[in-house]
């Protein structure tokens, strides 16, 4: 439940993130960083949790960096002539590291391993608004490029044999960010439309593991969920990953022909290889689940979740099933 402190906090977060993106100088998009910044942490603080405060204290202090970093660079830019280029390319690596793509990304499963699920959300999409934006107003596109490879390369590697179900979240939202970073270089609607899928697909499959209380893939092995839940979890977690029908699938579908029009076929290759690694985890999570989670003795007795929560769940799954199908009948 929400308090009066929450919702103070995350009513400023929103409104931080609306002085940065409305900003004409770089000096407002910084100070809307510093707001975004100081209304999170009290949100992920928690003194008697150790992992809780462990994760604060590291995403504070890779935060202060990548600031510092930032401010410096526009206070030397509007010092200094003729350094656009470097320029750009410290101002996209400060912002690359808030949001913890790669090369910068080894503060993000840290960090997100100590968070709540709600956190988690947060972090994983609301935090990563501003400084795309940001990168999208002076973008260096031979390093966003290399960060596009080396997002996809880790975030299909990282996650593979990882038992907490966070972590593999946080490395699926690092593959999520070379996308994100590709839809951005081709558009700043393309970036939106992406982005709200992303947003929306991940908001599905936390809200579930969060009213379970689901955080390691023991848990979901042996949890008392009903199979129909289990099942929309599963569809909503193969959507994220981009499997067609489904609507995750759609803003991958759009990128990968704005590629092949501009004979970029070898990083179609690459990112579509990467995502493939990236599906073997979720579909490891998917068959081992199903094989183990329904071997169980007759008195393991099965809770269902929430009826308005169930519902929501399940209305919110079939948009994402069948919108896809509607979307090419519309076309």
């Amino acid at each position: 439940m929400l308090n009066q402190n929450k919702l103070l906090l995350i009513s400023l977060m929103i409104m931080s993130t609306l002085i940065s993106v409305t900003s004409h100088s770089w000096m407002g998009i910084w100070m809307g960083l510093e707001i975004n910044l100081m209304s999170f942490i009290p949100l992920i603080t928690k003194s008697s949790n150790l992992p809780m405060s462990e994760a604060m204290i590291s995403y504070f202090i890779i935060q202060t960096i990548s600031s510092i970093s930032l401010l410096f660079f526009i206070i030397m830019s509007k010092i200094t002539l003729n350094t656009h280029n470097l320029f750009s390319l410290i101002i996209n690596s400060a912002l690359l590291m808030k949001m913890g793509a790669a090369p910068f990304h080894f503060w993000f499963p840290k960090v997100m391993s100590g968070l709540t699920w709600m956190n988690c959300f947060i972090l994983s999409t609301w935090q990563k608004i501003t400084p795309i934006i940001a990168i999208y107003m002076c973008i260096n596109k031979i390093w966003i490029l290399m960060a596009i490879i080396m997002s996809a390369l880790i975030g299909a590697i990282g996650g593979i044999n990882q038992s907490s179900i966070r972590v593999i979240l946080s490395f699926s939202s690092i593959s999520h960010l070379s996308w994100m970073l590709m839809s951005l270089m081709i558009s700043m609607n393309m970036w939106m439309l992406y982005f709200t899928i992303y947003f929306f697909l991940n908001y599905l499959i936390i809200i579930f593991l969060n009213l379970n209380n689901l955080f390691y893939l023991n848990q979901l092995y042996n949890s008392k969920i009903s199979l129909i839940n289990f099942l929309i979890f599963n569809i909503n977690l193969l959507s994220l990953g981009g499997i067609p029908p489904f609507l995750g699938f759609l803003p991958k579908w759009l990128i990968i022909q704005f590629m092949s029009l501009h004979h970029m076929n070898i990083m179609i290759i690459f990112m579509m290889t990467m995502t493939l690694i990236t599906l073997s985890y979720y579909m490891n999570i998917l068959l081992s689940a199903l094989m183990l989670n329904y071997s169980k003795t007759k008195w393991f007795k099965i809770y269902p979740m929430p009826l308005i929560s169930s519902s929501m769940i399940f209305l919110f799954t079939s948009i994402s099933m069948f919108s896809l199908i509607f979307i090419s009948l519309m076309n």
